[in-house]
């Protein structure tokens, strides 16, 4: 495969699908919970959908092609029509973190199933390491405490509604702070610390030789 630079044309390309499956199935699984939990919002509006033309936002998708982490459109939730509000948005955020790790435990067992079969179509299983890499990244990263990441209504559930409230209204400002951080570096051991555990983790679950 050839090289432009440094660049591997066939890993690039490889990367590029799993940030788009990776992406799709995140934002598709929001949609799906809070239409399980009885807002059609996301319904409506075609979200509970892998196609990733539905869900990509530019500067988040090569983020995460590039450095690993990124984020994509939000989906739109009406969490009035949940019966409890707070419980829901927070089962909603969690939603599209888990199904990340969900698609690279699928992942981790297809590449067992290749390694007993001894299948050599080695492309197939770059393909399937780099989907566990990019799904891993982008749940992580997703679950950092920080509005408006998942992490953030996750974590803030756990607080007295009021302040949970108040603290909602300011989520701008939390991405302000992500990027200043992710531009220091500040939040790289950490993310650094969390993928290789949850690597580790999908690897040991799924039996894959590492």
């Amino acid at each position: 495969m050839p090289f432009i630079g440094n660049i591997n044309i066939k890993m690039l390309i490889l990367r590029a699908v799993a940030v788009l499956l990776a992406i799709s199935v995140h934002e598709a699984a929001h949609g799906f919970v809070a239409y399980l939990l009885g807002d059609r919002t996301a319904k409506n509006m075609g979200r509970i959908s892998i196609n990733p033309m539905r869900h990509i936002d530019p500067v988040g998708a090569l983020c995460l092609l590039v450095f690993g982490f990124g984020w994509a459109k939000p989906v739109m939730v009406n969490s009035y029509r949940f019966k409890n509000p707070k419980k829901g948005m927070s089962l909603v955020a969690l939603g599209g973190p888990l199904a990340n790790f969900l698609l690279a435990l699928i992942a981790g067992v297809i590449i067992k199933i290749l390694y007993i079969t001894n299948c050599g179509i080695s492309i197939l299983w770059q393909f399937m390491l780099v989907l566990i890499t990019i799904n891993v990244g982008l749940g992580v990263f997703n679950l950092i405490p920080i509005p408006p990441l998942d992490g953030s209504k996750i974590f803030l559930s756990l607080m007295p509604s009021r302040l949970y409230y108040d603290i909602m209204k300011y989520e701008h400002i939390g991405w302000i702070l992500l990027v200043v951080a992710l531009a220091l570096g500040v939040l790289d051991p950490i993310l650094g610390t969390l993928n290789n555990i949850v690597l580790r983790a999908i690897f040991f679950l799924t039996g894959v030789p590492v």
